[in-house]
This record gives structure tokens, sequence and C-alpha cells, in this order.
């Protein structure tokens, strides 16, 4: 069986989170989706997946579809099923602690505060699987849930949308060539 690849995005499933500034991992998930046609439709492990390849190798492009907090239940069912070693995995999240459209690329790390990235690393046991974080910028005052379930103002949109184009090429870097080339040409050239 060909090598398989993991590429999950994090959001909050249902139409009224669709351009909230949570559901960023949700977007690169459908610019991945269009730039290597792997059509996200199909239900499976509590989530909304796609299969396709990139460069020879099978690539499954997931949205879970519970609520961000319970995104861990899929991504773990995905990887015990698929027998995956979390090197072939790569989240991709919002964070609170980047610049709107910075995008930071890691090899493992902690949770940083988000509740998705929590809810995996417990599902897993690990948190040696990649990410790629696209900045959202710090909450402004004191009601982060508020921030991040809310739309971005009209001046972030720019920035964010190259920030999504940014992290979707990382990640097409993480499929070709793994995770120390994308962190090296993806982390330094920032805008």
């Amino acid at each position: 069986m060909a090598e398989m690849k993991l590429v999950v995005g994090l959001g909050n499933p249902g139409p009224e989170y669709a351009e909230t500034r949570h559901n960023l991992g949700f977007k690169v998930i459908e610019a991945l989706d269009d730039a290597l046609g792997i059509a996200v439709r199909q239900q499976k492990f509590g989530a909304r997946v796609g299969e396709g390849f990139c460069q020879g190798r099978k690539v499954m492009l997931m949205k879970p579809w519970q609520f961000m907090n319970r995104s861990g239940q899929a991504v773990a069912t995905a990887v015990g099923f698929y027998k995956l070693d979390l090197e072939d995995v790569i989240v991709v999240t919002d964070d609170l602690a980047l610049e709107p459209g910075t995008i930071r690329v890691r090899a493992k790390g902690s949770a940083g505060g988000h509740n998705g990235l929590a809810d995996i690393i417990a599902k897993l046991g690990s948190n040696a699987f990649a990410r790629c974080r696209v900045g959202i910028g710090p909450c402004p005052g004191p009601q982060t849930v508020d921030y991040v379930l809310d739309r971005p103002r009209e001046g972030e949109r720019p920035l964010l949308n190259d920030a999504i184009l940014r992290a979707r090429d990382a990640v097409l870097c993480w499929l070709e060539a793994g995770i120390t080339k994308t962190m090296n040409d993806f982390n330094s050239s920032q805008t």
C-alpha cells in the first residue's frame, strides 16, 4: 500500500461557523481540495474526508465534524485505522498568538491554549505530529470565544486569505518534501 499522509483542518461544523476566524483550518482544507482535486465529501471517522494522491503518495484530507474541542477522536480513529506514524499527520489550525496573515509550521509542540489541538494531543497520547498554525491575531478584549467565533473584520480578510493560500502551499511542501524543508521555507518567508 502506498504511504499515506493525513492532513487535518480544524473548524466547527455548520453554516453559522463557516466564515469565522476559528474555521481557518477548514478553509485551508478547501484550498487543498481545489489544488489537489480531492473532494472532501465522504463521511468517515466522524469527519468529512477526501482521498487522493500527491506526488505518488496517498493523501487524506480531513475536516473533523464535531465541535473544535472534540476534534481528536476523528483524528485518532483515522490514525489507528490506517496505522499511521504521527510524522505522517499534519494539523492546520487558527492561532491567536500569531498576527493575521502569518503562518507558522512546527514538527510538534504543545496545544498553545488551542482546544482542538489539546483534544487531538489527548486522544493520540502524543504531541509529536506536525502543525501549521494560521494567525488570527490576539483577541482585543477578554471575550476570546466571541472573538474566534466572529467573522474577521474587513481589513483582516485580505491578510487571512493570503495566509490560507500560504498554509495550503506549506502543506503541499510538507507532502512533497517533509517537515524540515517546510519549516525552513515557510517560517522564514513571512511577508
